[in-house]
């Protein structure tokens, strides 16, 4: 049955006042309410939604709270805005009649709706399609028939797998994984202004008088003049590319043209906690358990099962069920400002993909990332020998975690000492050299053997020796021997003798947010639903014929450059010092019942410290995602102000000579001042992204490089003393990374709720036991003062 003709949005015309007046005629049969489609359906649909969108008008949200709390009868409905729905394909539904938005967002459940709604039911297939349309129950329309009636979803959930049991999947997201990918907002390009502006003040505590004025002078010739152009030039590639950000070709290109070792240079590592039982601490039993849960994150990923990662602010509003059935319904172009209503901010999931199947390149000149989804086998570093063996099998499924066992048990049982000349090391090397080095093997018939090695899903590393304390467990994750490990895959799993776990992964691909995430659900799918215990029996499988060995074909050439990987690595692994602090005192719930950012305080303890240390005050860099946005990456938080400046020397040159109150306050203006460019970076509004965008087009334009960037002020910002990085997780016990500069600290901290930890390495230009006490008096020293009480000389 077809609706009355009508120009889209023209109201029909009413036939008289009573309420089934306003409903379509009643169809005589299924088939005459659903017909199949005749020809290609429309590439983007007319639609009504009801509440979300009325006359491409969005409700203030008062307006919503007022709709919620209208209430009717019990029928199918949309729980967070109690609107009436169908699930319907493609549509032409007719607007509300009669101009009033009460009466289309209150009308009971039509007998269409209800008999669509019963056809969708009994069909069994499953609901998969290209788009499906949330219309209002009274709208006249052509559907699809019911086989082809499917979620909203569209596109965005994909066969994998044969077998649909919970055993091969974390969970099932009612929203699908990337419904919000669709419409998230663009990274913005901040004003030239606004950028010049803050760069200016980050420079005022790094600089004197002098210097400021020179930097000041050649920051306003930029903004009027070169860079004024460069900043029109990057406005408009970004409006040409509005599929990605402005900074996400740049930045993958910073990462994969730079020569330097990706060991110490970029990969960072991130410890899991232990597993609460201790006994499933045992090695074998922690990788069989913890390969099963990443296993079954790939394919909750890939089956689009997977929660979206969403930043609630107001976690009652919008992380619930009833939200979640709601905005499932909601077009995938439309969803964030949905959830965006409800003060819920969905991030970039773009990276996920790259987390397995995933290795970086070497290449001359600049790296490429690979992957390869349609591998199924994974790559288990032992000794430095390399082995393989298929965990999904032919259907898409996951193998029995009892022949997972089998085959690591197997492995393991495998006394193979280290080869003479082992391969791994050569992913320690400078890229050019690695390049090389490379293309000599594959020319050495190695070709298939490295294809093993680059597609597996991941590398899962299990060392001979256990951890002996916290700096032992800091050195082994963030670089190991360099036999043990393959780092350019997307991230090796590490579990050593006594089952300590970590991730190092390779930073070109992605950022921390995405590993975070994935530590997360691998740790509590493994100690809340473990697939084998201490006890479990191995499967009876022949683990001799199915993992394979890998053997590589060696010539002089890469022997020697083996050798020579090895020697420059440990020469460079040797001069780095790792030291570890745990601050009992207090943490977050202190702070915030002081009314500061915890974070803040802790930004403020490093400048302190450095200042008591070395006398000076240095730039300083902390990492901020902007995942808020789409293919956004990271912005930079400049710690180091004229606030925490001010109030350093007042704690350490001067404490006698400033009141409680006096230095009470200067805590208070730095929590205020760093809390405000913590929101300016998230939210895409930092200078270095925005300055660093502008370099990069200009040198690859071929103009000559501005004389602003060849301020010796700007090379010293840049140059990072204090590079530094925080998170916090129960799934993670501490993380780490090397110096960014010779002569720099690496500081990889975290906020617990009544502690703070800090791991911190450098180079031998610092003195990193020193630098720690320093930490610890600084913060001894301002929970003195916010508690009241008198300075510790």
């Amino acid at each position: 049955m077809k609706a009355p003709a009508q120009k889209p949005g023209q109201t029909p015309p009413r036939t008289g006042k009573g309420r089934e007046d306003r409903r379509p005629a009643e169809p005589k049969s299924d088939t005459d309410l659903i017909q199949p489609f005749k020809g290609n359906p429309p590439r983007s649909p007319p639609f009504h939604v009801t509440i979300h969108e009325v006359e491409g008008e969005w409700p203030e949200k008062r307006e919503w709270w007022l709709l919620r709390k209208k209430k009717r009868r019990r029928q199918p409905h949309c729980s967070p805005c109690n609107s009436r729905f169908i699930l319907a394909g493609w549509a032409e539904p007719t607007p509300p009649r009669g101009g009033s938005r009460q009466a289309e967002l209150w009308r009971g459940e039509s007998r269409e709706a209800r008999r669509v709604n019963a056809i969708a039911r009994r069909n069994k297939r499953p609901t998969m399609a290209a788009q499906a349309v949330l219309v209002s129950s009274s709208s006249g329309f052509r559907g699809a028939s019911a086989s082809r009636l499917q979620p909203v979803c569209a596109g965005l959930r994909r066969k994998y797998s044969q077998d649909g049991s919970a055993s091969q999947f974390l969970h099932r997201s009612l929203v699908p994984t990337m419904h919000y990918q669709k419409s998230l907002p663009r990274l913005p390009i901040p004003k030239l202004e606004d950028t010049i502006r803050r760069y200016l003040n980050a420079q005022k505590p790094l600089l004197n008088d002098d210097q400021f004025r020179k930097t000041e002078q050649l920051a306003d010739s930029f903004r009027n003049g070169i860079g004024r152009e460069l900043h029109d030039q990057l406005v408009a590639q970004d409006k040409q590319n509005k599929h990605t950000s402005y900074i996400s070709g740049p930045w993958f290109d910073m990462y994969l043209k730079a020569r330097e070792s990706v060991v110490l240079n970029f990969n960072p590592f991130m410890v899991f906690s232990p597993d609460p039982k201790v006994e499933y601490n045992d090695q074998l039993t922690r990788a069989t358990n913890m390969t099963v849960s990443a296993l079954r994150f790939l394919k909750t990923l890939r089956a689009g099962f997977l929660e979206p990662e969403v930043f609630h602010l107001n976690p009652s509003r919008s992380d619930t069920q009833a939200f979640k059935r709601f905005i499932r319904f909601v077009p995938p172009s439309l969803s964030w400002f949905g959830a965006y209503m409800v003060n819920a901010y969905p991030l970039d999931m773009s990276q996920y993909f790259r987390l397995f199947n995933s290795t970086r390149l070497p290449k001359h000149s600049k790296d490429e990332l690979f992957t390869d989804e349609k591998a199924k086998h994974l790559l288990v570093l032992k000794s430095g020998n390399f082995y393989t063996f298929d965990v999904i099998d032919r259907d898409g499924n996951i193998i029995k975690p009892s022949e997972i066992q089998a085959h690591l048990k197997y492995i393991l049982s495998d006394n193979s000492a280290i080869p003479a000349f082992p391969l791994a090391c050569l992913t320690t090397e400078n890229r050019d050299t690695w390049a090389s080095l490379r293309q000599n093997l594959l020319d050495s018939s190695n070709e298939e053997a490295l294809r093993k090695v680059d597609s597996a899903i991941f590398c899962l590393c299990l060392d001979d020796s256990p951890v002996k304390d916290l700096i032992h467990l800091s050195h082994t994750m963030l670089h190991g021997d360099g036999t043990n490990r393959w780092y350019d895959k997307s991230f090796n799993l590490i579990l050593t003798k006594d089952g300590t776990a970590a991730v190092h992964f390779e930073h070109s691909w992605g950022d921390g947010v995405a590993m975070l995430r994935f530590q997360n659900e691998v740790f509590k799918d493994s100690t809340h639903s473990p697939p084998v215990t201490p006890q479990s029996q191995s499967a009876a499988v022949d683990s001799s014929t199915a993992v394979q060995k890998l053997s590589f074909k060696m010539n002089d050439t890469l022997k020697e450059g083996i050798t020579k990987a090895k020697q420059n690595f440990e020469a460079t692994v040797k001069k780095l010092t790792v030291d570890v602090l745990e601050f009992k005192r207090g943490g977050k719930e202190f702070l915030k019942n002081q009314k500061l950012s915890p974070d803040a305080v802790v930004q403020l303890a490093f400048q302190m410290a450095f200042l008591q240390q070395y006398g000076q005050t240095v730039a300083t860099y902390e990492s901020c995602s902007t995942a808020a946005f789409k293919h956004g990456r990271t912005e930079t938080i400049r710690p180091a102000s004229v606030f925490t400046k001010s109030c350093s020397e007042a704690f350490v040159k001067e404490p006698l000579r400033r009141s409680t109150g006096e230095l009470q306050q200067m805590i208070a203006e730095c929590s205020k001042y760093h809390s405000q460019l913590t929101k300016e970076a998230a939210m895409g509004q930092g200078f270095d992204r925005h300055l660093f965008g502008l370099r990069y087009l200009a040198e690859s334009s071929g103009m000559p490089l501005p004389d602003f960037y060849q301020d010796q002020a700007y090379a010293q910002i840049n140059h990072n003393i204090l590079s530094t990085s925080t998170l916090s997780s129960p799934a993670v016990t501490m993380g780490g990374f090397a110096p960014v500069v010779p002569d720099g600290f690496g500081v990889a901290y975290r906020v617990h709720d009544y502690s703070i930890g800090c791991s911190i390495s450098t180079y031998p230009a610092r003195n990193v036991h020193e630098f720690l006490q320093c930490v610890h008096k600084s913060l001894d020293d301002i929970f003195n003062v916010l508690e009241s009480k008198h300075i510790s000389k």
